[in-house]
């Protein structure tokens, strides 16, 4: 089953919308009140993510289900430019976007990647575990791939080397309310289209 597409803006326009799409899709599958929230829960962190994009912008929202296994999707057209970024941040009090704090916040970073540039600079060098280039004939035609299970593999790697500030980056990662309740989050590249898909076994 796939849901009906709810168009989303970082202002919060539909966002709302977007959430009554979640609870209809619980009651019609029967979901317990706990999966039911666990579900909505995963819905709210990427609204919030949403919502901590720097401008205004338009994302496309949607659910898929098989299985017993449901993917929540939020797909985002990046275009904005290192110059748009700096002036948009420029206007605010601090001259920083100070949402980029913990996971859900660095992945953001790939929503504001420059429209000029290959890969998203991540405000952490540590993010790019768990991103690969994916090639031409990756699944989903995706030209880059970021996956939560491989990003926490590898970070566990890290630090059976000791290597340094690997630690704060496990600490945000095992405090994050959505890599504890979703089972995977992968995140696809699509030239100028980016976008999280956050997958739940519930039943």
């Amino acid at each position: 089953m796939k849901t009906d597409v709810i168009v989303v803006n970082s202002r919060g326009k539909a966002m709302g919308k977007a959430l009554e799409q979640v609870d209809a899709v619980a009651s019609y599958k029967q979901l317990s009140q706990k999966q039911a929230l666990q579900l909505r829960l995963l819905a709210e962190e990427m609204m919030a993510l949403m919502r901590s994009i720097t401008g205004e912008t338009d994302g496309n929202f949607w659910i898929e289900d098989e299985n017993g296994v449901y993917q929540l999707h939020l797909q985002v057209f990046t275009r904005m430019s290192s110059v748009k970024r700096e002036q948009l941040l420029s206007t605010s009090t601090s001259g920083k976007n100070e949402a980029a704090r913990g996971l859900m916040g660095k992945l953001r970073d790939l929503f504001e990647r420059d429209a000029d540039s290959d890969v998203a600079p991540f405000t952490n060098p540590l993010m790019m575990d768990g991103l690969y280039d994916t090639g031409a004939a990756a699944v989903a035609s995706a030209d880059y791939e970021w996956s939560m299970s491989r990003y926490r593999e590898e970070l566990s790697e890290k630090q059976s080397q000791h290597i340094s500030d690997v630690d704060e980056a496990w600490d945000e990662l095992e405090k994050s309310v959505v890599a504890n309740v979703a089972d995977e989050i992968k995140i696809y590249i699509r030239g100028d289209q980016v976008e999280m898909v956050i997958y739940k076994t519930l039943g």
